[in-house]
């Protein structure tokens, strides 16, 4: 099922409010705390514990209870659609196909504002509206140097190790001591606008504004300011090596110069960056001169970042007084380090539309992690806003 549609309200002069959620959900990745389980639902207090709760499974009911909200409360409101997606943790890959199928009822213009669902929250005290997501890369890379592997003794020294050419390929593209992307095509100027926006936010929550990470005692963060920081998570480039084939657990290793490693990467991208480019660029600079003559694999793709265009009056106005009603406090506006292809999808096919991107993942959700957790109060409290906004 890679897709879900719903439909409420009567036509408008205008295009129709599309709200965007998915209902996949990540593997559970990891040893959960005890209490906990991945696929059985925990409550304790206001937090609800499982796989999915938060990313992104709450959409489902935001979307239809703020439907409801404005049913029960007789609020008038357009058209919308509800588009739950299946496949976005798989990179959306049928999202085109369905897009293309919901053309002619989101009409020739398409429609007029989006309201997504599934990006995050700095804090749980305000609505918080995402102003940008990085692209993603992702790479298999794998380097052979033998068809079995050989007693350490004997080949050390004359065979080169295959993970030392990996470390060697990896330098290509990444600078081991700062961790910086080597490659034009993966690096992007970023607007004076998200500049100021950055300082704004630090201005708003202080020097920790996105620290919170649960970092081991004496870490040392990137970045010479929390201003560099919030760049760093927003618009930067960066690499993380997310998963290897070849080596064993250290409990079963034994002295043999392995015959191969595989390594997955996964490189955020700045929202701007054209990520077929960079990953084009990726496979033609790791695949180049392969060193001692291995055999070098490289399998890559990218998905397109998003950068939001300027918000119109009446949707700025709509989300600043919803924060304040249902929130108490002023709406914040921050960049998103994480990917959702659909928005640079629907902003391409449809250049006019306006978009509100929002969402729960906040402080101790663990997306993608052990213990993802949904806070109840926000998930209530996003949902009367969204009800707010589609009725103004």
């Amino acid at each position: 099922m890679p897709a879900t549609l719903g439909y409420a309200g009567a036509g408008s002069s205008g295009g129709p409010a599309l709200l965007y959620g998915h209902l996949d959900k990540q593997p559970p990745l990891g040893a959960w705390r005890d209490g906990l389980d991945p696929f059985v639902p925990v409550r304790e207090g206001d937090h609800l514990y499982g796989r999915g709760a938060a990313d992104d499974g709450y959409s489902v009911f935001a979307a239809l209870g703020a439907l409801q909200i404005m049913h029960e409360a007789g609020i008038d409101h357009g058209r919308c659609i509800v588009l739950i997606e299946a496949s976005e943790e798989s990179g959306s890959p049928h999202l085109p196909a369905y897009l293309d199928a919901l053309s002619e009822r989101l009409g020739p213009a398409g429609p007029s504002v989006v309201v997504c669902l599934d990006s995050g929250s700095l804090t749980y005290d305000r609505l918080w509206v995402t102003t940008s997501l990085r692209g993603l890369l992702t790479a298999e890379i794998r380097v052979d140097v033998l068809t079995e592997g050989v007693h350490s003794g004997s080949a050390g020294g004359v065979v080169p190790s295959s993970f030392r050419i990996l470390r060697h390929l990896l330098s290509r593209i990444e600078d081991a001591d700062t961790g910086a992307i080597l490659l034009e095509e993966c690096n992007a100027e970023v607007p004076e606008v998200r500049r100021r926006e950055a300082a704004a936010l630090v201005e708003a929550l202080g020097e920790g504004a996105v620290d919170g990470f649960p970092t081991v005692p004496g870490l040392r963060l990137g970045g010479d300011s929390a201003v560099d920081r919030v760049l760093a998570r927003t618009w930067a480039p960066s690499l993380a090596l997310v998963g290897m084939d070849g080596i064993p657990p250290v409990g079963d290793a034994g002295n043999v110069l392995r015959p191969f490693t595989t390594c997955k990467i996964a490189m955020r991208l700045p929202p701007s960056a054209d990520a077929g480019l960079a990953a084009a660029r990726v496979g033609e600079i790791l695949h180049a001169d392969p060193p001692s003559g291995a055999r070098v694999t490289v399998e890559a793709e990218g998905a397109r970042g998003f950068d939001s265009p300027p918000m119109a009056e009446w949707l700025a106005q709509a989300a600043a007084d919803a924060s304040v009603a249902y929130f108490g406090q002023p709406a914040g506006a921050m960049g998103e380090g994480g990917t959702i292809p659909f928005l640079s999808a629907l902003q391409e096919k449809y250049p006019a539309a306006q978009f509100l991107v929002t969402g729960v993942l906040g402080p101790g959700s663990n997306a993608h992690g052990p213990n993802e957790m949904l806070h109840l109060p926000t998930a209530k409290r996003l949902t009367a806003s969204v009800a707010h906004v589609l009725g103004a």
